[in-house]
């Protein structure tokens, strides 16, 4: 979140102190994890995934001193895990017209690959879950030290949640900046607390520690912590979590600006020294010029918007967000001004596709794979399971295929892609499950989307993503629940 309320901050007017141009960038942990291979924005644009990672821990994976976990009102170090409960997609148009900022609710129920036992999970597991796995080979082969299994397994959480989230919106993500916990009061802190508005007076004691009255209000640094933290007691639960963060960010570009901070030079030296401690940066990117050149472009508006939620339910016993991939691709591409990847670019001749289908629908392998041949794949495969249904459909991909993996899956809805060594070399292999439809506009048929019934389960109020809320940073701090 430092990056994002640094850019913000400039966006609203302040200057960036040059000659502390070396310590801004140097001292950063740097990652690897958006792989060579990754999709990227070809219009000039950026779209940077900031991941607010809940653990109790420091780079290195070592507990935070006891005085630090004190004043974030979150337990002891064994708990929270590595979840990503903090989850915003910025969208940097190369004119800069206008940021948009993303939520991605923490509970939304996706599609996952790569973690062996689970298809389906919370959106914030994909990195623990990722992180555990990879933990657990690497001490079996024999790697003890600490430092380099936290780093190595952590890199590995890093590349799942960053797939799992591009596979979720559809849309590439060219870098990412990951904070911990921790990382949240010290930015918190280094600005001298910040100040909120609640439309409502909140007592959350028992969970996150937030006891505020309603109204405008200032905020030290652990009460800013457990004022993005709470769910417990609000309206909307994690959907009014997500817009605390958005205040949380607007809040610190205010005071980053109003302080003059990123102006002094011995105010903007403390502010690095604890993003250096608690941020790491995707690599390549020179986080200093990013700024300036957005400092450059002037005063920008920023549009701060919220993933929709179809309906609130529980599985296996977890309350859990149910989304639909599909609107919500059309939704993020829609507010960045981009068009879905056109499906009518003639594939690679040596791409053959193998459907299978392994759902309850009969005849659903060879409409697919009817369809895909007339754009001009290779018809491979056809054919059906084993009588034992399979619930989600993915696309998988041997060697030299990921390119036309992912426009097959882009064909179909927006499918998980992922690598399989069981897949051929030049083929891609879709599975569809039960909760697999064609799209409308590849049916030869009449045949549309179901419309989904939003319920709302043991009396929960139904999903509220609320309006876009399109703001100046520095001029007002809005009031949320």
């Amino acid at each position: 979140m430092f990056v994002a309320a640094v850019a913000l901050a400039v966006l609203a007017g302040t200057g960036l102190a040059w000659s502390a141009k070396n310590g801004f960038d140097a001292g950063f942990l740097h990652s690897d994890a958006l792989g060579d291979d990754a999709p990227r924005s070809l219009d000039g644009a950026v779209n940077i995934l900031l991941i607010g990672l809940d653990t109790r821990k420091d780079l290195d994976g070592k507990d935070l001193p006891k005085a630090i976990l004190d004043q974030l009102h979150a337990g002891d170090g064994s708990e929270g895990g590595y979840n990503a409960n903090s989850l915003i997609l910025l969208h940097i148009p190369a004119d800069m017209s206008k940021i948009v900022a993303f939520s991605i609710p923490r509970d939304n129920y996706v599609a996952v690959t790569g973690i062996p036992g689970y298809s389906r999970i919370k959106i914030k597991e994909a990195y623990g879950l990722k992180k555990a796995v990879v933990q657990a080979k690497l001490m079996e082969q024999g790697v003890d030290d600490p430092v380099e299994l936290e780093r190595r397994s952590r890199e590995a959480g890093r590349e799942s949640i960053v797939t799992t989230v591009r596979n979720l919106v559809g849309v590439p993500i060219d870098r990412f900046a990951e904070i911990s916990l921790a990382g949240f009061y010290d930015l918190a802190d280094a600005v001298g607390g910040v100040d909120v508005c609640l439309t409502n007076a909140v007592d959350d004691s028992e969970f996150s520690g937030a006891v505020f009255p309603a109204g405008r209000q200032h905020l030290d640094a652990s009460q800013a912590l457990a004022f993005v933290r709470q769910r417990h007691g609000l309206p909307n639960g994690d959907l009014d979590r997500t817009h605390r963060q958005q205040a949380f960010l607007t809040s610190v570009a205010k005071s980053l600006k109003d302080s003059g901070t990123l102006t002094d030079l011995s105010k903007l030296s403390a502010l690095m020294d604890a993003a250096h401690r608690d941020i790491v940066l995707s690599q390549g990117w020179d986080l200093f010029e990013f700024v300036r050149d957005l400092g450059a472009a002037g005063s920008i508006p920023v549009e701060f918007r919220t993933l929709p939620v179809l309906r609130y339910d529980v599985i296996d016993g977890q309350d859990v967000n149910i989304v639909d991939p599909a609107a919500i691709k059309r939704e993020v591409r829609a507010a960045f001004g981009q068009q879905a990847p056109t499906t009518t670019v003639a594939a690679n001749p040596d791409a053959v596709v193998d459907v299978h289908n392994l759902g309850s629908t009969t005849g659903q392998a060879a409409l697919v794979s009817k369809m895909l041949t007339a754009r001009g794949y290779g018809q491979g495969e056809v054919g059906g399971g084993d009588g034992n249904d399979e619930p989600y459909s993915a696309v998988t991909y041997g060697p030299g295929a990921i390119h036309d993996a992912r426009a097959v899956a882009e064909i179909l809805g927006g499918l998980p892609v992922s690598a399989s060594p069981w897949v051929e070399d030049g083929h891609v292999r879709v599975i569809l499950g039960t909760d697999f439809t064609p799209p409308a506009e590849l049916s030869p048929t009449t045949t549309t989307r179901p419309v989904t019934t939003t319920t709302s389960v043991a009396g929960q109020p139904l999903p509220d993503a609320g309006k876009p809320l399109t703001t100046n940073i520095g001029d007002t701090i809005p009031c949320v629940n």
